[in-house]
């Protein structure tokens, strides 16, 4: 009984269209940002993509990518320990990917779009959308740089909704 209460639980978990996701893209498209969702030629299958600012971004929800503050389940544990790290590996290895392929990376992070940090976080998200583009047309830049941008609190401790990752960018 409780295995299949579990199994239907499971079977209801969606990989594309989630809430968190939803929120992202009306809060972009609302503010006139175009974009294609869930591109699957490109690795990882990125849930949004911006072409013309060469931008892909992840919607992750915090249990299933494992962000720092989850809690791993008491019963069969070890099995979502390993669940769990195995798609976080396989998120830095499809960021890794798409940076070799010239693009840039934005993940938003499930627990950044409450309603106290919605703003701010998408602000942060503007910003390096804007950041991308500029760098992309050339004009004043000599150079492009491909970045990873993990929104997420800072080594500082400060409430940071986009930042570079540590080695994250290439010349």
């Amino acid at each position: 009984m409780i295995a299949s209460s579990r199994s239907y639980n499971m079977s209801r978990i969606r990989s594309k269209d989630t809430k968190p996701e939803l929120i992202v893209r009306h809060w972009l498209w609302s503010h006139g940002y175009r974009y294609r969702k869930n591109v699957k030629r490109l690795p990882g299958t990125p849930d949004i993509v911006l072409r013309k600012y060469s931008i892909c971004i992840f919607v992750h929800g915090c249990f299933w990518h494992g962000h720092g503050h989850i809690t791993y389940p008491k019963t069969n544990a070890e099995f979502w320990r390993n669940k769990i790290e195995r798609n976080k590996q396989r998120d830095d290895e499809d960021k890794q990917k798409l940076l070799g392929m010239g693009w840039n990376v934005i993940t938003v992070w499930e627990c950044q779009l409450k309603k106290d940090k919605l703003e701010q976080s998408m602000r942060e998200v503007v910003y390096w959308i804007n950041h991308s583009l500029l760098l992309k047309s050339g004009d004043r830049f000599s150079m492009h740089i491909a970045a990873t941008y993990n929104l997420d609190k800072g080594e500082t401790g400060i409430d940071i909704a986009a930042e570079p990752e540590p080695n994250g960018y290439k010349e």
